[in-house]
């Protein structure tokens, strides 16, 4: 699916995330390292986008810097009208938890909490209504096949639960972004095929926009689009991912 279809799906009103003219730049003593070099990128609403490079190329970084995690050197990340670079820290941390939802690689599931208190924690970071965000996650519970770990710690679950849980986690305030970093590349191939299906049905259903970046080609083989990180910049793979 190329970016011109995309438009014809999801029309201009329905641009949920702009990048403009992109940097960023590290600094190593008195070496400069430039991992994103003036990248663009358009994703509307309900679309899926996979990002793929090898390691270091700036996929994770990238990923950071839409969701507000780490800034830009340069250039412009516009989310829901929302300019993530010129937003403060206070603000940028209630836009994040209303809007945007992180699965990672690890699962940073807190330890001392419940499945569902950990599923339940951005909600009620963003609404203190405990029966509301219970509600809710007992939803989630169900659709994921996690309902029967509910009272369970972390450490009594499986990869597969736990990257579950931090799946509910990231759809409990039905944020407008999905973003995920390698989710299931701490998973044997029987369970990532199952996280994976997963993920898309789940967020298909729910119609939200995926960003994922990934190294699993099986992943990508069901992506709306697949661009390659590469010297800083996006070029578009559209079906020609091997």
């Amino acid at each position: 699916m190329n970016e011109e279809h995309c438009k014809t799906m999801y029309p201009e009103n329905e641009l949920v995330l702009e990048i403009r003219n992109l940097k960023k730049v590290f600094r190593t003593g008195e070496t400069l390292l430039t991992v994103l070099n003036g990248l663009n990128l358009r994703v509307y609403r309900g679309d899926t986008v996979a990002i793929v490079g090898r390691s270091g190329s700036g996929k994770s970084t990238l990923l950071n810097i839409i969701g507000g995690l780490d800034s830009p050197s340069s250039g412009s990340v516009v989310v829901k009208n929302t300019h993530i670079e010129d937003t403060e820290e206070a603000e940028l941390s209630r836009f994040r938890n209303r809007y945007i939802g992180f699965i990672f690689q690890f699962h940073h599931l807190l330890s001392e909490f419940s499945v569902a208190e950990n599923i339940m924690m951005p909600f009620l970071l963003n609404e203190c209504d405990f029966v509301k965000a219970y509600t809710r996650a007992v939803e989630l519970m169900k659709i994921l096949g996690i309902y029967a770990k509910r009272d369970a710690k972390p450490n009594k679950l499986s990869g597969g639960e736990s990257q579950r849980v931090a799946i509910a986690r990231a759809l409990i305030n039905k944020p407008e972004i999905i973003l995920a970093d390698e989710p299931t590349g701490n998973l044997d191939i029987h369970t990532a095929e199952k996280i994976k299906r997963l993920i898309f049905d789940t967020v298909r259903g729910f119609g939200h926009t995926l960003i994922i970046v990934t190294h699993n080609s099986a992943i990508v083989k069901d992506i709306d689009r697949v661009h390659e990180l590469k010297y800083g910049a996006l070029n578009n793979l559209l079906d020609n991912f091997d």
